[in-house]
């Protein structure tokens, strides 16, 4: 089966009935889990992006300091698992100061956690690629708000 192309669906959701469009949202959202996430954003965080970005560092917190930290091997594996959520994360948002915000965070925690980064090169190279990551996106925000966030990213 194709999928049709963005601008088909739309056309077609400004022909249906809002009850209709609201059984297909939960209907959606009941295939994946991805799917739930994004709803739950929009519904839900969208309005709120503090408080969206406070609870995605509460949860960067937690899960840092679930890492096993006794073999490098399975501080790198905490590690990817915090950044594929991170990066789900910033990809429901869509914004780039959300996006600079928590990396910044999770780079920060990074370092404070005491997981040896120079003495594996796997965690060494994300952790590189994430500061890369964090100067990219930060290089599409304001000036005014560059300046506000280079002096953390010096710290790092």
């Amino acid at each position: 089966m194709k999928a049709a192309t963005l601008s088909e669906i739309k056309k077609e959701l400004k022909h249906r009935d809002p009850e209709e469009i609201m059984q297909i949202c939960l209907r959606l959202g009941r295939f994946k889990k991805d799917n739930k996430e994004l709803l739950t954003y929009l519904l839900f965080d969208a309005n709120d992006e503090e408080g969206y970005i406070s609870s995605i560092k509460y949860e960067i917190d937690e899960m840092i300091e679930e890492i096993n930290t006794s073999h490098l091997y399975y501080a790198k594996k905490g590690l990817q698992k915090i950044n594929r959520n991170l990066n789900k994360y910033i990809r429901y948002s869509g914004n780039k100061q959300t996006e600079v915000e928590v990396l910044l965070h999770f780079a920060r925690s990074i370092k404070d956690s005491g997981i040896a980064i120079h003495r594996s090169s796997v965690i060494s190279n994300m952790y590189d690629r994430l500061l890369v990551k964090i100067k990219k996106a930060l290089s599409s925000l304001h000036e005014d708000i560059q300046a506000d966030y280079a002096y953390a990213l010096e710290q790092l």
